[in-house]
């Protein structure tokens, strides 16, 4: 059973870049591990991400990822790299909003075979390109994409300044970074509440509907130690994106930095 929350102080979020690499939740690992452990998650529960994500959110996800592409504009003559995409979500609503094509790259194979699968159900045979791939060595050219979008994928990244970096590269000058992640509610009493479920609802929903405990625990985990709103901000400027911006979204559960490349 997983301790009350009196019983187990959580981890300040603001902690120092780059600590994030020895840390797999709340458990210390070898950074050189963490990317094979991040892998073994999400090829457990790649079939269910939808509905993980449905109880991490309440279903409010899908509004949240809507938000994400009314900040996109997707445009006709635009090409997406969505990294950390592998199911397809944010692709499927780029190309939907008259995108002009979308790149997936995604670490895991098994999120990408979903991705294509639900691609061919929805009928979707182009405009969407899949790459297995590392958001801290990216397979393709710099300066090569109109758009970045990482949606609840940088906080399980290894090393966080790299993904930034490597999006960065990427990234055609005047074009615009996007991260849509778990975040740290701001709004009070909701923080509380939010935790109780983080930590002793949903790992228990995990075991009950996905017979996976300790996924949605780590997953728990990693949103609590992912760094606040102001930290994050710090670090994609460092990476030498300009008027970074900061969107909360439903109290600081989630929120959306955006950046433009120069």
């Amino acid at each position: 059973m997983f301790p009350a929350m009196s019983e187990k102080p959580l981890p300040d979020p603001t902690q120092p870049a780059g600590s994030e690499a020895n840390w797999f939740g709340f458990r210390p690992v070898d950074p050189n591990d963490k990317s094979g452990l991040v892998r073994s998650v999400f090829n457990s529960v790649a079939t269910n991400y939808d509905l993980m994500n449905d109880l991490m959110s309440g279903g409010i996800h899908r509004l949240w990822k809507d938000t994400l592409m009314d900040m996109v504009a997707p445009r006709p003559d635009m090409t997406l790299l969505d990294v950390a995409g592998g199911t397809g979500d944010i692709a499927f609503r780029f190309l939907q909003r008259g995108g002009g094509g979308a790149v997936v790259c995604d670490i895991t194979e098994a999120m990408v075979r979903v991705g294509r699968d639900r691609a061919i159900d929805r009928n979707i045979l182009s405009g969407v390109q899949w790459t297995v791939g590392d958001a801290e060595t990216l397979p393709f050219a710099s300066r090569s994409m109109d758009a970045y979008t990482i949606a609840f994928g940088l906080r399980n990244v290894t090393h966080i300044d790299k993904a930034i970096a490597e999006a960065y590269r990427v990234l055609k000058p005047g074009s615009r970074f996007f991260c849509l992640e778990f975040s740290h509610v701001v709004l009070p009493g909701l923080r509380e509440l939010y935790d109780v479920y983080s930590f002793q609802v949903l790992p228990r929903l995990g075991r009950a509907v996905a017979r996976d405990e300790d996924s949605y625990r780590y997953l728990a985990e990693s949103i609590r130690r992912f760094p606040d709103q102001a930290s994050l901000a710090k670090r994609i400027e460092a990476a030498g994106f300009a008027s970074v911006r900061v969107r909360n979204l439903t109290g600081g559960i989630a929120a959306i930095h955006s950046g433009w490349r120069i």
